[in-house]
């Protein structure tokens, strides 16, 4: 990648942890990078300190109500900025080399789809996109020409483990979990915990409801469904397992019984690096691996009894068509209710496994008006059940 030649990037989710990891490595080669549009959520301060500090031609904030505030802080910037849905959409269509697509959860799937186009490069890092819509989305980008490529830790590791050998020599590709922060608990202390206790994990520094997904792991299970559809794997040649030092991030095992590993300190930057550059690879200041300091790597099976929501997305991915897309729509609804007091952290393994027993089996979504009608109706459903389950709250 020539330095005369700095590829234009668009950050959907900026003021986010993904997001803002990726300014921090553009801040550290600016002649390689130019941003032209900076999504935020609802933090008008951080985005337009962003949106100053990078020179971005356009700021967007999905909150309607903090639109006034944004424009009051790029006054005189010349830094064009809007704010609610059409903003956020007219950001993702602007012309870009690479979108980075990290707004958190089923937000993200209609800007990022809007982000696809000819030549485009989507860095993935929301993996709701994919659940709640992965044939479609897939197939969307295929259509218009965009190349994916997984920002997530574990799809980044496989994604450049998959180089080693063609798609039909793979036998089993395993994600990896750390275990969160109960990852030793008994069920019942688990059925005790609080949010404060939830989102102490003990590797990642994460937004809220990717924090709370890690501790039921639920994200281990959404990552699994990203990954069927991501690389095209069927359900029985995916896994994954507990590593609690998140040093090895995903592996690919070949018919020959070859295994070929990511690792990486458990550190965003590198996943962001890498697709930001590729296929080069740029000079960065991500932490480095020292193994002799690490000490040893260890591996277990998941407790699918301490942890239902992972048992519950496999059963999803197995099942297939709508069910992952109810599935997740009735997490994200319950992962809220825990964050807010509303229910306990078991409760969110119950509400989904409920919602998806109240809802008739469908097929997959094939467009984003369907995709949203059936998240919309997974959420009405886990929504009545908040009461329910409202006795399960610590």
């Amino acid at each position: 990648m020539s330095s005369l030649t700095p590829r234009s990037l668009t950050l959907l989710g900026s003021t986010g942890s993904v997001g803002r990891s990726a300014l921090k490595l553009v801040a550290q080669a600016p002649e390689r990078f130019r941003v032209v549009a900076l999504v935020g959520g609802r933090d008008a301060e951080a985005l337009a300190a962003q949106a100053r500090e990078t020179g971005a031609e356009f700021a967007a904030i999905a909150d309607a109500r903090q639109g006034a505030r944004l424009a009051e802080l790029l006054a005189g910037s010349g830094i064009e900025n809007g704010a609610g849905p059409e903003a956020v959409l007219d950001a993702a269509r602007r012309p870009a080399d690479i979108v980075v697509g990290a707004i958190s959860g089923i937000a993200g799937l209609v800007p990022t789809v809007a982000a696809f186009g000819a030549g485009r490069r989507v860095a993935l890092a929301n993996k709701e996109c994919l659940v709640a819509a992965g044939a479609f989305f897939m197939a969307e980008a295929e259509r218009t020409g965009t190349e994916l490529l997984p920002m997530d830790s574990e799809h980044n590791a496989i994604f450049q483990a998959l180089s080693a050998a063609p798609r039909a020599d793979v036998e089993k590709v395993t994600i990896t979990a750390s275990g969160g922060p109960f990852r030793l608990a008994s069920r019942d202390e688990i059925s005790r915990a609080t949010a404060k206790d939830a989102l102490r994990h003990p590797n990642w520094s994460m937004g809220a409801k990717i924090t709370i997904d890690s501790a039921t792991l639920m994200n281990k299970g959404l990552e699994l469904i990203e990954a069927h559809h991501l690389f095209a794997l069927p359900p029985d040649r995916l896994e994954a397992v507990v590593h609690p030092e998140s040093v090895v991030h995903g592996l690919v095992a070949f018919r020959d019984g070859s295994v070929v590993a990511g690792l990486a300190m458990p550190d965003m930057c590198v996943p962001i690096a890498h697709c930001l550059s590729y296929p080069a690879r740029i000079e960065t200041n991500c932490r480095r691996l020292d193994l002799a300091k690490v000490g040893r790597l260890t591996f277990e099976a998941p407790d699918l009894d301490r942890f239902p929501a992972l048992r519950l997305a496999i059963a999803a991915m197995e099942q297939g068509g709508s069910a992952p897309t109810i599935l997740n729509g009735a997490n994200e609804v319950a992962v809220a209710a825990f964050l807010e007091g509303r229910t306990g952290l078991m409760g969110i393994a119950a509400i989904v496994e409920e919602t998806l027993g109240r809802l008739p089996a469908a097929g997959a979504p094939d467009s984003l008006e369907q995709a949203l009608a059936l998240d919309g109706e997974a959420r009405r459903v886990a929504v009545s059940l908040l009461p329910k389950f409202a006795a399960k709250a610590s």
